[in-house]
């Protein structure tokens, strides 16, 4: 496949920290050795972790729900009301890293003034689809034994995003009661097409066939059943939505392809694209639009969960 990737200039529009960062960025995603690749995610979240937690004053604890491992974070304050209130994240990393267990939940748990539940699903290729959205429920149902389902939130980056919407299609599929709110950012729930910004950002070794995406994580599993790809289920009444993605962000097309679908079906579902801004760029600590977007996220949850 011929690659069509082009990488203009930085605009003027974005901060001059994003200018930076966009001149700098790398275009491979990461290395071929899952071990090695881990091993690099794990040491992003443990550095980029601890200067998140000092900076916003959250505390972190290693607990497990059951089998599945959890990071849980509490924010320097809460108010009563939030003492009610949970978020439980689905971290990004392709299915088969950790990518965001911490770096993507650290703000939000300040910011919002709420416990967030981070899930550190089990990852492919070891363990294919449905494992991580097994894991997933497990600690779903967990919260809700603890708090009710209006106070709850559901939130993930990437392919969190992309279980988070999996995992819906699960509560629904056994009745089991829905979250309050849904940040989907950054994400796909299509696994069986590519979406047309895909061609434009994808890093160039990641230019391959659709159904050679994320084969890892969903196997032999049929990538159009509603499960795997819930773009393709009924999505009425699903919870009020927050869509995130940025103009240089290849899972944009992806991203607005589920608003569109929320929309047709009647939910409440909005779309937030950051000018310039690369895929999950909220990744980049110290960019004002990476506070801006966390700052978003958070102010959507609190919004619906007053």
């Amino acid at each position: 496949m011929t690659s069509s990737l082009f990488f203009p200039p930085a605009p003027n529009t974005v901060s001059m920290a994003a200018r930076e960062a966009l001149r700098n960025l790398p275009s491979a995603s990461g290395p071929e050795d899952l071990e090695i690749h881990r091993g690099m995610c794990a040491a992003v979240q443990r550095d980029l972790g601890a200067i998140q937690l000092e900076r916003h004053g959250v505390r972190m604890e290693e607990r497990a729900v059951g089998p599945v491992p959890v990071r849980v974070f509490s924010p320097p304050t809460m108010s009563h009301q939030n003492k009610g209130s949970v978020l439980l994240n689905l971290h990004g990393g392709g299915f088969i890293v950790d990518a965001g267990s911490i770096t993507e939940n650290v703000p939000i748990a300040a910011y919002a003034g709420v416990t967030v539940v981070a899930a550190r699903y089990r990852l492919a290729p070891e363990h294919p689809f449905p494992a991580a959205v097994n894991d997933a429920e497990a600690v779903y149902r967990a919260l809700l034994s603890q708090y009710a389902p209006e106070r709850i939130g559901l939130y993930g980056t990437s392919a969190g995003a992309c279980l988070c919407a999996q995992l819906l299609m699960r509560l629904r599929k056994t009745d089991c009661p829905l979250p309050r709110v849904l940040g989907f950012f950054s994400g796909t729930a299509d696994l069986s097409r590519s979406g047309d910004s895909e061609a434009f950002f994808r890093p160039s070794e990641e230019l391959k066939l659709t159904a050679d995406h994320f084969s890892d994580y969903v196997g032999n599993s049929d990538r159009i059943s509603p499960e795997v790809s819930p773009i393709f289920a009924d999505l009425t009444g699903l919870p009020p939505t927050l869509c995130i993605a940025g103009t240089r962000d290849f899972m944009l097309s992806q991203t607005a392809l589920f608003h569109q679908a929320l929309l047709r079906s009647g939910v409440d579902a909005r779309l937030l694209v950051f000018e310039a801004m690369p895929h999950a760029h909220w990744i980049f600590l110290d960019l004002p639009e990476s506070d801006q977007a966390f700052r978003a996220m958070a102010s959507f949850f609190a919004s619906h969960m007053d």
